[in-house]
């Protein structure tokens, strides 16, 4: 190699395999050394941007920084759906410090709102809040557009809300075991009233038949309220009414509590028994949960969860759950999972055996 070559070398050290340093030809193992830190910080620069937006002039702005996100409530507003939608968003809001938008999309049982986000882009800014009917609504109605464990991503559950089952207060029984046989004394005479076919008021209906070996007649009404009116006026006999709406006439003295539908007792009402202790394998509750479209980054449900189970830990927020009867959960993504498909099967078998669908 003459000088020349030699030169043109040193000038180019990509055609030698070396680099300069300080003017010099450095080894090759401190090259070998440069690159590995080099791919250390890509790694390291790569997970960062997990949480960071796709999107014109925002490619890296960690996400939610910047954003206005939604969360859809499938219910008309002032429901508890829709109240407690409304406290995780601007818990959330304020913890992130941007928007939290709360849309109400309601109509067929909750599947409008819900195939919104199913269809919505899996970017994290579009969520949903929903209920029992997630597990439900496929057995229910003829057609969904959606398929709710596969189109939607569980986040977590943000509380449960037993119900209470509560009867007129001159119906002759004291408690569950009265209930039940009177109940079998009386087959097809006792009426009991719910929120609507499919709800959990309802379910819970047909749950306390099958497993007790009776007979009611159900009475659907457009909501709860009308439903216990009738029920203190002696129009129908019982209900397994949500706790919020029922709990105060029964402190009242206008109708009667008899147990819980949960199978532990209820921090907020622990004087009354589960109706489990009676009857075995009895658990229903309203239940609320985030999710989101499905192939949303997990990352971002994993950030959505966290924060979440923070915010339900503030003694504030706890407060307003309290007044709410709502008591606050914040499981895992997969522990919301497995709770969804145990709740399919529950109620898509008792569904599938009594003939319940919504016209």
């Amino acid at each position: 190699m003459d000088k020349t070559d030699a030169r043109r070398q040193l000038a180019d050290p990509q055609r030698s395999g070396l680099r300069l340093e300080n003017g010099r030809a450095a080894p090759e193992e401190k090259t070998s050394m440069t690159k590995s830190v080099i791919d250390r910080r890509a790694l390291l620069g790569g997970l960062g941007a997990s949480l960071a937006l796709s999107g014109k002039g925002s490619a890296q702005a960690p996400w939610p920084q910047g954003r206005t996100l939604k969360l859809v409530v499938p219910f008309p507003p002032a429901g508890a759906t829709d109240v407690l939608g409304r406290l995780v968003a601007d818990k959330l809001g304020q913890s992130w410090g941007t928007n939290f938008v709360v849309e109400n999309r309601p109509g067929a049982g909750g599947n409008i709102g819900t195939d919104a986000v199913a269809k919505a882009e899996p970017n994290g800014d579009t969520l949903l809040i929903v209920s029992v009917g997630m597990a439900t609504n496929q057995y229910l109605y003829a057609r969904l557009n959606y398929d709710p464990a596969k189109d939607l991503a569980p986040i977590t559950m943000v509380a449960l809300v037993p119900n209470l089952l509560v009867v007129n207060k001159d119906l002759p029984v004291k408690d569950v075991a009265e209930l039940v046989a009177y109940a079998k004394a009386n087959p097809g005479k006792l009426t009991y009233g719910s929120s609507g076919v499919g709800t959990s008021v309802h379910l819970s209906g047909e749950l306390f038949q099958k497993l007790t070996g009776t007979k009611m007649v159900h009475l659907p009404y457009r909501g709860t309220a009308q439903a216990t009116q009738d029920l203190i006026g002696g129009r129908i006999d019982l209900i397994f009414d949500n706790i919020t709406q029922a709990l105060p006439h029964v402190r009242a003295g206008s109708i009667r509590g008899l147990g819980i539908t949960t199978a532990k007792r209820s921090a907020t009402a622990p004087d009354f028994a589960p109706i489990a202790e009676t009857v075995p394998g009895f658990d229903v509750s309203s239940w609320f949960a985030l999710f989101a479209p499905a192939k949303t980054p997990q990352a971002i449900i994993d950030k959505i969860h966290a924060d979440t189970k923070a915010g339900l830990a503030d003694p504030v927020m706890r407060g307003k759950m309290d007044l709410l009867a709502a008591e606050p959960v914040g499981n895992t993504p997969a522990e919301l999972g497995a709770f969804l498909q145990a709740e399919m099967k529950k109620w898509g078998d008792l569904i599938k055996e009594v003939g319940v669908k919504v016209e």
